[in-house]
């Protein structure tokens, strides 16, 4: 397996990380690695890894927690350069699941018409009312 691994195009973890604009910075990305966040799977292998600099090969599969949310990361290609969004969603294949529906807002319990202006002193009285 070693043969094998060393003949596959090999890049940084945390380089691919931001090259996949997973994260907005570099920086970002190697202190996340380096907190033990991210679990890595290769072949019937699984571990975490803790240090940026670990060798990321297509095939690899990335699974964190980031933001409250579950994300798995299939690694297709590793990249050269941080190129463009379209680029960046080439390099791996997202297999998370979707997120929870977002909360709704309750509606207000004092409305206005659009366009109809700034409240007047019975309007805001009346709000004030409702607060309390």
């Amino acid at each position: 397996m070693a043969d094998a691994h060393a003949l596959r195009a090999t890049q940084r973890l945390d380089q691919w990380l931001w090259h996949a604009r997973l994260f907005k910075t570099r920086t970002l990305a190697a202190k996340f690695v380096a907190g033990g966040a991210v679990r890595l799977s290769r072949g019937d292998e699984t571990m975490r890894v803790t240090k940026p600099s670990f060798a990321l090969c297509s095939g690899d599969t990335l699974v964190f927690t980031r933001n409250d949310r579950l994300r798995i990361i299939l690694v297709k290609e590793t990249a050269a350069r941080r190129g463009p969004a379209a680029e960046a969603a080439a390099l791996y294949d997202d297999q998370s699941p979707p997120p929870p529906p977002r909360k709704t807002k309750p509606p207000a319990p004092f409305s206005r018409d659009k366009g109809a202006g700034r409240p007047t002193k019975k309007d805001r009285r009346a709000l004030s009312a409702l607060r309390s």
